[in-house]
């Protein structure tokens, strides 16, 4: 592997992006390598819903011990959750729950859970599909909480930080050795530290900050690495993929916990992660233990780390990740039925005709990317604020019915609302 290579190119790229800090850590053939850029090694990024990883492998690591059963309904657990719906569905974004509750009434992760199931419109029946569902990730830090009496940030130290040697730190409440983010304007050069603002009661699917040798020694444990908190099983469980879990527009495929990626016929794991201006990326090769973590301090951190990729690639370390783009051959003229109202939760999605080839999406009312349609329904997308085209979505057909039922866009379904729009 090719380090100056790689960290050369990647203090390039942090610059051309207008990233002010980035750590990488990479674990390849018995080696681990770091290189750092504006960041002190130790500084812990908010890592977003790379949380979701963590709070994935203490459920199954409680499952390993039989304190919950992954196919067991949650009511036995969780009085008033629908009978049909398990952890399995919930690790794997299968459940049909939406993503997000607008209205955050509370601070207690149970009036929190219980509020959200009551008020929100299931998207479809548990395992019949794939949406990606922050809410869905709540759920299971409630239910660490019933299964070990301790409050989910507790667990999530007691059972899986400590054994890794990691500090716990969340963005949740303050803590001066947790990175500030930055929010960047590719288009003006403006970048500006921005807080973190995610709410106490979504802590289960956001809120830890990590360095990247933090995550790395998740990965490497997720690998088949020390420490071993869980069984054979339940490990190789989370690496595998779930029927039904197709979360077009983030990854080749969804196992429990972890998404998963191809290149060349081999399969790595991992999660990427968003907060309020970071990026964070995790890719782990059960194969041969490698694994590759960069942590960044810009919006714009998304961009780099796509940017990175090849280069990786190309000194030697052939990591996986995800391009919706490859699959796009022959661009269509929308069919009427694209257009439309579609809704996730308290999310609005509506999609209106530009011309005869090009759809505007609006998110809540705000425009947030231009369409370009191909075959099988799929479409490019131009984002509204920074030209971007390298995300995809695509219109999924009602099975029943044969028009267009729904829009997925970064995982999320979106059921339609309304009759069309023109």
């Amino acid at each position: 592997m090719d380090t100056d290579r790689i960290s050369t190119r990647l203090t390039a790229l942090a610059r051309e992006h207008l990233v002010p800090g980035a750590q990488l850590a990479v674990h390849h053939e018995g080696r681990t390598w770091t290189h750092e850029v504006g960041l002190a090694a130790d500084a812990a990024v908010p890592i977003g819903s790379i949380t979701k990883t963590f709070t994935a492998t203490v459920a199954m690591a409680l499952v390993s011990d039989g304190d919950l059963e992954l196919d067991a309904p949650l009511s036995d657990h969780l009085p008033g959750v629908a009978d049909e719906l398990t952890l399995r569905h919930l690790l794997s974004h299968t459940g049909g729950l939406p993503s997000d509750p607008e209205d955050v009434r509370t601070t207690s992760l149970r009036h929190h859970v219980r509020q959200a199931l009551r008020e929100l419109h299931p998207l479809h029946e548990p395992g019949a599909g794939f949406s990606y569902s922050n809410i869905g990730y709540t759920l299971i830090g409630h239910l660490i909480e019933v299964a070990t009496g301790m409050t989910w940030a507790e667990a999530v130290e007691a059972v899986l930080l400590r054994p890794l040697g990691v500090r716990a730190r969340f963005t949740t409440s303050p803590d001066p050795d947790v990175a500030t983010g930055h929010a960047v304007n590719a288009t003006t050069g403006r970048v500006v530290p921005v807080e973190q603002s995610l709410a106490p009661v979504d802590a289960p699917a956001g809120a830890l900050a990590a360095s990247a040798t933090d995550l790395l020694a998740l990965g490497r444990m997720l690998g088949g690495g020390a420490p071993h908190l869980m069984g054979p099983r339940e490990l190789a469980l989370m690496r595998e993929p779930v029927r039904h879990a197709e979360p077009f527009g983030m990854a080749d495929g969804w196992g429990l916990g972890l998404a998963l990626f191809q290149r060349d016929g081999v399969r790595w794991v991992g999660h990427d992660g968003t907060a309020d201006g970071t990026s964070c990326h995790l890719r782990i090769n059960p194969a041969d233990g490698s694994a590759v973590a960069l942590t960044t301090t810009g919006s714009s951190g998304f961009a780099l780390w796509r940017d990175l990729v090849p280069d990786l690639v190309a000194a030697g370390l052939p990591v996986a990740d995800y391009d919706g783009m490859r699959g796009l051959h022959h661009r269509i003229a929308p069919p009427p039925d694209c257009t439309g109202r579609f809704r996730n939760g308290d999310v609005e999605y509506a999609v209106r005709a530009v011309d005869r080839e090009r759809l505007a999406l609006t998110v809540d009312g705000e425009p947030f990317a231009d369409l370009s349609l191909f075959d099988g329904l799929v479409f490019a997308m131009r984002d509204s604020d920074t030209g971007d085209t390298n995300q995809t979505g695509r219109f999924l057909r009602d099975p029943g019915g044969g028009g267009i039922g729904w829009i997925q866009i970064g995982g999320r379904l979106a059921r339609r609302q309304t009759a069309k729009m023109v």
